[in-house]
């Protein structure tokens, strides 16, 4: 079963949030702080981080920086009193892939944490289903039924990362960073075209799935049905 660190200086909600956990399976470990989650989640082999952002030491806005840069492949869900606009958006460019406001239901945050440990699983598999379409990143073809063809490099790997996380935001920063890289030269308006793009290759498979844009964030994928 999955282990978990939570990384909360409230040990009221840690052990909360640990106790729901369990009851599901759950391993759990706790941290008190960013500094101790760290440790945490490399003695550990940890499969996902729930992190609050007020913590003294290393507060959670470093701490899921750095997890993102040391682990890009670890799901992180950031808890925070903190519900303003600004501060989420801050969040998912600092790369968290979900974000609760405290108080929160202990029974959602379970569930979320299954839905991120589940689309975390696609995306080792190397394959995405959406409905009829199957896109393979072994083979870097998409198949339709008995049809296949390729996509562009770049329109590819910004499908498969959008199709592997259905429901996740991703700002234009975060695409272009992890789609183009960090010494990528251009300006973010290359994730609108090739969105863009995308829209209208796959417009006869708009039951299957749509791409929606999220004003002042970025994009996130949808599967109908």
């Amino acid at each position: 079963m999955a282990h978990i660190v939570i990384a909360d200086d409230d040990a009221h909600i840690r052990e909360l949030i640990g106790v729901y956990l369990q009851n599901e399976g759950f391993e759990v470990t706790e941290a008190e702080d960013g500094v101790a989650a760290l440790a945490a989640v490399k003695n550990v082999q940890a499969d996902l981080v729930i992190l609050d952002i007020m913590m003294p030491g290393m507060d959670g806005w470093e701490l899921c920086s750095t997890l993102r840069a040391k682990y890009p492949d670890l799901p992180l869900l950031m808890i925070s009193a903190k519900g303003e606009p600004a501060h989420k958006v801050k969040g998912f460019r600092l790369g968290t892939d979900d974000y609760m406001t405290k108080p929160f239901d202990t029974l959602e945050l379970v569930m979320r944490v299954k839905a991120l440990l589940k689309r975390y699983r696609i995306t080792s598999a190397q394959t995405v289903q959406l409905g009829k379409l199957q896109l393979n990143r072994q083979a870097y073809k998409v198949f339709r039924g008995d049809e296949s063809f390729t996509l562009p490099l770049k329109e590819f790997e910004l499908l498969y990362k959008l199709a592997s996380f259905p429901g996740q935001i991703f700002t234009r920063d975060q695409l272009i960073e992890q789609i183009w890289g960090f010494n990528y030269e251009g300006d973010e308006r290359t994730v609108d075209v090739h969105i863009k793009r995308l829209r209208e290759r796959f417009g006869e498979d708009a039951d299957v799935f749509r791409i929606e844009t999220v004003r002042g964030l970025g994009y996130r994928l949808e599967v109908n049905g």
